[in-house]
């Protein structure tokens, strides 16, 4: 609430001189009987509203006043005046922070710039100082998961589903897609040239310019996703992302779709046959091993290559075997946790997250014909069990209350659950970008129960335990 001058007037207490005199104190009058606190929320996501909460508000005071930093004048929030329930903006009021005749300052639609130290400080009835209370708030971006940051994300792409046969759609999602977006790019394959150009993409005017090797089948989406629709087995193969962010930083990734012809083995003796690697698990969890099983190796093959990734130079061969030699011989790529076998199958033991991504197979046989194949390998961590903590278990009704949800693990989707069933989102709720927060902004009498929240990725989930919530009529 913003006072004229006139109404300071009125009541004769200069606002600017309790300010002035309170800084002229701060370095050497503090008491010591003072235990104000001020509980601020552990992680806040840009576009949520947060509340500096204080507890244990001296009694018989005559102002307390919030900063952004130091105690400074020119730093100034807003002061209040307890006796006249009446509060002054000061000059880094944003328009968005609301005092509380408790002391509490709520700030709403936070963004990355709130980011700091706040101070509360209290006067007393003699004009001296009482106490300086401060307090830390970081606000993250809206990519970050409530928890652990997850900064610098890799730029990933999933195929959705997984496997995809002739005549479908399939749904190439990105994950990770970097901020400060100016541009991005599709190509069909590896190398970025303009014939192989499916579409690129302005984010800033959100057009998309369809390139030489779109087909009329493809759309993009504002994510950086893109969508394959009623696919052939010419559709087999390599898809490139470039990204381009504002400062010119570009990045890669690619991702192999493997399209299943529709005909019968009768009739495509030829695709029957075709040299292909099927993982004997998709999706790994850390620690544990997977397969990844050849399928119609030619009989008269003479030498075969895996490689990690899709640079075929010596520094990514994993291993090589030799007909000629009846060895199989390890590459600078090797780390002990692999192991190859005359059908060409590879086992990948005691697997981690760096051993995510593509596997590639180079066949030679007796007519020195070259066969080339990919495989994409999927490695997650194991989920730990989320934290899910509330800034008040008991509130009145039409208030709002914020669950935050805490994660230790990155790259994990978050479900929200309410006495044991899936939340219902309502108009009276929001989720946070990132999901990590839901808040209910008009609390209800049948908002009462047990809240959840869990964290889950392709091969595991964990839920919170759970937190009551008791709602209070006026």
């Amino acid at each position: 609430m913003e006072v004229s001058s006139e109404l300071f007037t009125n009541v004769r207490i200069p606002w600017q001189r309790v300010l002035l005199t309170a800084s002229l104190l701060t370095c050497w009058l503090l008491s010591t009987t003072a235990q104000i606190t001020i509980q601020s929320p552990l992680q806040v996501v840009e576009g949520e509203n947060i509340l500096l909460r204080v507890d244990n508000l001296p009694e018989n005071l005559l102002a307390f006043s919030w900063y952004r930093g130091m105690t400074n004048w020119r730093f100034t929030i807003a002061l209040h005046l307890l006796d006249y329930n009446t509060s002054m903006t000061g000059l880094e009021h944003s328009g968005r922070e609301i005092l509380y005749s408790n002391g509490s300052l709520w700030i709403q639609n936070v963004t990355q710039e709130d980011t700091g130290y706040y101070t509360l400080q209290t006067i007393s009835r003699h004009v001296e100082l009482v106490s300086n209370t401060s307090t830390f708030l970081q606000v993250y971006s809206s990519h970050f998961t409530c928890g652990r940051p997850s900064f610098p994300a890799k730029l990933t792409i999933e195929s959705v589903p997984l496997s995809v046969a002739e005549g479908e759609s399939v749904l190439l999602r990105v994950h990770n897609l970097p901020e400060d977006l100016q541009l991005f790019f599709w190509y069909k394959g590896v190398i970025l040239i303009n014939k192989a150009e499916i579409v690129r993409h302005r984010t800033l005017k959100n057009l998309s310019d369809p390139g030489p090797a779109h087909s009329g089948r493809e759309t993009v989406f504002s994510d950086g996703s893109l969508l394959l629709q009623n696919v052939t087995w010419k559709d087999t193969g390599f898809y490139t992302l470039q990204t381009v962010n504002r400062y010119w930083k570009m990045e890669l990734a690619h991702i192999y779709l493997q399209v299943e012809s529709k005909l019968t083995p009768c009739c495509d003796t030829l695709d029957s046959a075709q040299l292909r690697i099927v993982p004997v698990t998709p999706c790994v969890a850390e620690g544990e091993n997977v397969l990844l099983q050849v399928h119609n190796l030619p009989e008269d093959v003479q030498t075969f290559s895996w490689y990690k990734g899709v640079d075929i130079t010596l520094s990514f061969k994993i291993l090589e075997y030799s007909k000629a030699m009846k060895s199989i011989i390890r590459g600078h790529a090797h780390s002990r946790r692999e192991t190859g076998y005359t059908n060409g199958s590879l086992l990948l033991q005691d697997v981690t997250e760096k051993d995510s991504g593509l596997y590639t197979l180079i066949t030679i046989d007796s007519n020195v014909r070259v066969e080339t194949v990919y495989v994409q390998v999927n490695i997650y961590k194991l989920v730990t069990q989320p934290v899910l903590r509330v800034m008040d278990s008991t509130v009145r009704v039409q208030s709002s209350v914020i669950f935050t949800c805490f994660s230790d693990n990155t790259g994990v989707s978050i479900r929200w659950l309410f006495n044991n069933q899936s939340v219902q989102l309502t108009e009276r709720m929001t989720l946070s970008p990132s999901k990590c927060q839901l808040r209910i902004h008009t609390v209800r009498k049948e908002d009462a129960g047990e809240y959840q929240c869990e964290v889950f990725n392709p091969v595991s989930s964990k839920t919170s335990l759970p937190v009551s919530l008791a709602v209070m009529m006026e």
